[in-house]
């Protein structure tokens, strides 16, 4: 049995059926809802339900607490219909068609960046094109047919590479493959692009944008995408790490905001070592005291599901960051999520 559903404030509808979630449901239907991985870990999807009934599925309790489901919030990737719904998702739009493919690409280059990290250059068929947009990510296909998800770190207007970013997961299938044996000229397989989590060009606010560890990736596209589309909207990066080795690229957005006057960088280190003179502490507190009045910005968010919980909460709270200003991709090492082994 199917049910209809209702986006508020876009005014979208959508059919559900009731073997698939609703975010599955609306992604099929091509209504964009940013959402991170998708296993109810990150809290990316979140949504109110304005009227009909839910089943919420199996959320975790971390990014969908008593107080929330109280005040009708769901996390579409987990809930299923019961009946005709109307819900409320500010993030949600239709989106221009970006078809989704299922491709080759060969490993056209491999740089150890860290002593966990890697970074992983696949170069695309000659005779294919391939549209996405600036912080989306693919799937790694394996051999059995099981996906390891990764954000794409280059941006579309870099045609006919993809750049990943790796860290190694101890006893993770995949990543162990990476280190250990993968190669230059190797093939691999993926699909793709997927994510509502991407830099949106229609507004002019100031940015923010916000990771931990290999969350730099998506941030990465998302500066050189607005470089190359010559923007001078002011980009403030931030990159925590627990320390200096694990910012592993950091002496590139070092040099964007040399370079450029509207982008500024800012690492912040939780586990210094002796002889680091920047910032300490969580990376999301950093951001707490740079900027106590949010409200005529946006974030954007990604990493650790701790990081980004505790940051959408802080930047709500404390600094007036309106709720449908912060978009936000988790990492996760559960089967859909992005740094899955």
């Amino acid at each position: 049995m199917s049910h209809q559903i209702t986006v508020q404030p876009c005014g979208a509808t959508y059919t559900a059926e009731a073997d698939e979630t609703l975010l599955d449901a609306a992604l099929r239907q091509g209504i964009t809802i940013p959402y991170g991985c998708k296993n109810g870990a990150c809290s990316a999807c979140k949504a109110s339900v304005l009227a009909g009934e839910v089943d919420p599925g199996p959320y975790q309790p971390h990014a969908l607490n008593e107080q929330e489901i109280a005040a009708g919030k769901v996390l579409l990737c987990c809930a299923h219909a019961k009946s005709d719904l109307t819900i409320e998702n500010r993030q949600a739009v239709l989106k221009a068609e970006i078809p989704v493919k299922l491709m080759p690409v060969r490993v056209e280059a491999m740089e150890k960046r860290a002593p966990d990290v890697i970074t992983l250059n696949l170069r695309l068929p000659a005779s294919e094109t391939f549209t996405f947009r600036a912080g989306q990510f693919i799937d790694v296909l394996l051999a059995d047919g099981q996906r390891r998800s990764y954000s794409i770190a280059n941006a579309p207007e870099q045609a006919g590479v993809l750049e990943l970013h790796i860290r190694r997961v101890p006893g993770g299938r995949f990543t162990g493959q990476v280190f250990e044996q993968m190669k230059v000229k190797d093939i691999l397989r993926f699909e793709g692009p997927h994510g509502g989590f991407y830099l949106r060009d229609d507004s002019k606010k100031p940015v923010i944008l916000l990771a931990s560890g290999t969350g730099f990736a998506p941030v990465k596209a998302m500066v050189e995408h607005a470089i190359a589309q010559n923007s001078d909207r002011p980009l403030h990066i931030y990159w925590g790490c627990r320390k200096e080795i694990d910012l592993y690229l950091s002496a590139l957005p070092t040099a964007w905001a040399a370079e450029h006057a509207h982008i500024r960088y800012t690492p912040v280190l939780s586990e210094p070592e002796s002889g680091w003179r920047g910032r300490t502490g969580f990376v999301h507190q950093a951001v707490v005291a740079d900027y106590p009045d949010l409200s005529r910005h946006e974030v954007y968010a990604c990493g650790a599901p701790a990081m980004i919980d505790a940051a959408r909460q802080d930047f709500a709270n404390a600094c007036k960051l309106p709720e449908e200003a912060f978009f936000s991709d988790a990492f996760t090492f559960a089967p859909q999520g992005k740094t899955s082994s």
